[in-house]
């Protein structure tokens, strides 16, 4: 379509129905029930209708999106399939309901049709009587479409004000999958199989002292299953505890949302809950018990935050993250075994350390083991350890050589001298009053901040110098520290194994006398190695 010849034969006169144009239509319901999608069936058949009754238009496939929000275009995929088809030329005129249909958003509305038109396209809004090929359009189209997008804002607030009365009826919203709990007519009551569970698991947590890992592992052990026949996993535990209703509370206001159009939310903290008695909520649990159990909860969360800040896990053992079970393909998890002679760092398949060995075969490794294999592989890998080590030593001699420390010096103190002479000049201009005090103050702390920078330089190069130095008057030291670092005599530096493994595959069929293993390193060679044990060398059971 030629748009200047369009508009020009739209201002002589001309019906929009009397051109010769190629057409489309857009349909879309907000939901997916039996009466909105008859109202598209409707839809669609009336705009098909319309389009193949002019004798002058082409009728092209129409667009339909069911069951989508108009809120935003982002998940609309026939629309934006439209949108793509439009650029490329495969029709003229596009026909929908209303600007609700196309989009809520004004934004939306209005980039839109701009676009469409760029590329040629008109749109027509049937019900708002609206042809973005008419010259005052947009105007109109600013109107109507902030009017659909009010109506949002009005849906929103109207859907919150009757949650709240609803929830001031005594009548529990949301789904009906609370474990424990079934709910009826808008009203928990509880299911007494699964509330035995509940206060099962209550009790082991803050009777019997035991950790959400170990519940989940006796839990499966037992065959308890989820609704839908899976595992207990550990969030699922750790969100029973700290749910109020187990002990007859509502709770509510846990999350606040922030833009009705992108429906962000944020969760807020605990302080910021609503939370009361409700009578209309059976409790499973007594208060004293719910309270205790979190209590205890928060004890140990905060403990294990505070050890989190002291070290970071994944950085202090060379393994960590590096081990992967290829049967359920999950990381290997470090634990430290002891006995009345030994301790040793061994390491398991995450599934196993969260449920126990019925749900993993997959043998412990130790770290001495991978340590050993680590050096066989290092060791093939620096075949000329001498010829590295003098190399090194050779670099550490150059290094006073290849750095002049008095030039440096220098000339870090020349532009000490020179910053200097700038506070001096700044210092006349304000006395001379070419400056105000604001001006003077911050020009000069910036040059104060400039002269501790360099000050620091000069420290770090005197603290350099004073380490090269240590370094060439002590290179038969270092020579054997090298040689014993090259050795693995004293097990495997963490540095070498970050910088040359990339990770350890146990393979499926592995068992605690033949672990099979395949190595993969950065350097982009894998090797197999399979390690034969005997009982007295293999890592203590899986079942201790």
């Amino acid at each position: 379509m030629d748009l200047r010849k369009t508009r020009d034969e739209l201002r002589l006169g001309h019906s929009i129905f009397d051109l010769s144009l190629r057409v489309t239509f857009y349909a879309r319901v907000s939901t997916d029930k039996d009466e909105q999608l008859n109202s598209l069936e409707n839809q669609v058949q009336y705009y098909t209708e319309l389009i193949q009754s002019k004798p002058c238009w082409t009728y092209v496939e129409g667009y339909i999106d069911e069951g989508i929000s108009g809120t935003s275009t982002k998940n609309r995929a026939a629309f934006n399939r439209m949108i793509a088809d439009a650029k490329i030329g495969r029709f003229d005129f596009i026909i929908t309901k209303e600007i609700s249909r196309f989009s809520r958003s004004t934004l939306d509305s209005i980039l839109y049709t701009q676009e469409l038109l760029e590329h040629n396209v008109g749109v027509l809004f049937q019900n708002d009587n609206i042809n973005t090929l008419d010259p005052d359009s947009e105007f109109r189209l600013v109107v109507m479409a902030g009017v659909a997008q009010d109506e949002v804002r009005k849906l929103s607030e109207r859907l919150k004000f009757g949650y709240r009365q609803s929830i001031k009826n005594g009548h529990v919203l949301g789904n009906d999958s609370l474990w424990g709990y079934e709910k009826k007519d808008c009203r928990l009551t509880i299911k007494e199989d699964e509330a035995r569970i509940v206060r099962r698991i209550f009790d082991l947590y803050a009777n019997q002292n035991l950790g959400v890992r170990r519940i989940s592992q006796l839990l499966f052990q037992e065959g308890v299953t989820s609704r839908k026949g899976n595992p207990f996993n550990e969030k699922t535990i750790r969100n029973m505890l700290q749910n109020p209703k187990y002990k007859g509370w509502y709770c509510g206001n846990k999350s606040q949302s922030l833009d009705y159009r992108t429906k962000k939310k944020i969760f807020l903290s605990e302080d910021e809950w609503v939370t009361y008695p409700d009578p209309d909520i059976p409790a499973i649990v007594s208060e004293e018990l719910w309270d205790r159990a979190n209590a205890l909860f928060k004890l140990r969360s905060s403990q294990a935050k505070n050890h989190q800040k002291g070290a970071s896990y994944h950085n202090r053992y060379p393994y960590s993250g590096k081990i992967i079970c290829e049967e359920h393909n999950e990381c290997y998890h470090r634990k430290v075994q002891k006995n009345k002679r030994v301790e040793r760092e061994v390491w398991q398949c995450r599934v196993y350390h969260q449920r126990g060995a019925d749900a993993c075969k997959s043998p412990l490794l130790s770290t001495a083991e991978l340590d050993r294999v680590m050096a066989d592989i290092f060791n093939e890998i620096v075949e000329n350890k001498e010829a590295i080590i003098e190399r090194l030593l050779e670099l550490i001699r150059c290094v006073p050589e290849e750095v002049n420390y008095q030039r440096e010096r220098n000339r870090l103190e020349q532009e000490e001298t020179a910053i200097c002479r700038k506070k001096d000049r700044l210092l006349e201009l304000s006395v001379q009053g070419a400056l105000s005090t604001g001006e003077f103050k911050e020009r000069n702390d910036g040059f104060n901040t400039q002269l501790m920078e360099l000050e620091k330089k000069k420290s770090s190069l005197d603290e350099e110098e004073r380490a090269s130095c240590q370094a060439t008057e002590k290179l038969a030291e270092i020579k054997a520290v090298l040689e014993e670092t090259l050795s693995f005599q004293n097990g495997v530096d963490s540095e070498l194994v970050s910088t040359v493994l990339d990770h350890i595959l146990v393979k499926k069929g592995s068992t605690k006398e033949r672990v099979n293993l395949e190595i993969f390193l950065r350097v982009g060679e894998s090797k197999t190695v399979t390690l034969q044990r005997s009982e007295k060398t293999s890592p203590m059971s899986n079942r201790s």
